[in-house]
């Protein structure tokens, strides 16, 4: 299946090491080069806005989805081809899982988490079977990776976990598994 739209879910802060915004504008090139619509959480701030502006600086679409109490919180984005004004967290992360054909998770802080555990869990009740990329840039991810494969180890997953989530360290590597 070719992929037409990618959810993108990241931090709204930037994080301390340079990697995390430089992948994450390099995210945004190749979704916007690619012809892929990015769906993301209308933010301007931090990776998420690092992302914003990569696709629209290689005019790219993209779509927004952000709840009305984040919008002072985050910086709603202004330049978006599509924004979505949602009630609440779980609307935005509903919508957005809705829009797309597969999750990327970057850096990010307790609402990422919260964003990849909802999208991991849906997927193991077959919610959804929706591919789940992780962008582990500069090893951000090896923790919880290693953590995750030891739920699959001790009997805790119903399916082995590289049958949902791809781990990635560049986003050429992740967009040359999805294609």
């Amino acid at each position: 299946m070719k992929i037409q739209a990618v959810a993108v879910f990241c931090g709204s802060k930037e994080g301390k090491n340079e990697i995390y915004a430089r992948h994450a504008a390099d995210l945004g090139r190749l979704i916007a080069t690619l012809n892929i619509k990015l769906v993301y959480g209308g933010g301007k701030r931090g990776l998420m806005g690092a992302l914003a502006e990569a696709v629209i600086a290689h005019k790219g679409k993209i779509m927004g989805v952000i709840p009305k109490t984040l919008i002072e919180w985050e910086g709603q984005r202004e330049g978006l081809t599509e924004l979505a004004v949602v009630p609440d967290m779980h609307s935005r992360k509903k919508m957005m899982f809705d829009m797309s054909d597969a999750a990327i998770i970057l850096p990010g802080g307790f609402g990422t988490l919260d964003e990849l555990f909802e999208m991991l869990t849906w997927n193991q009740l077959k919610i959804h079977d929706k591919n789940i990329y992780i962008l582990n840039s500069g090893g951000f991810y090896n923790h919880l990776f290693t953590h995750l494969k030891m739920l699959e180890q001790e009997g805790f997953l119903y399916e082995p976990l590289q049958q949902r989530v791809i781990l990635c360290d560049s986003p050429v590597e992740l967009f040359n598994k999805i294609e």
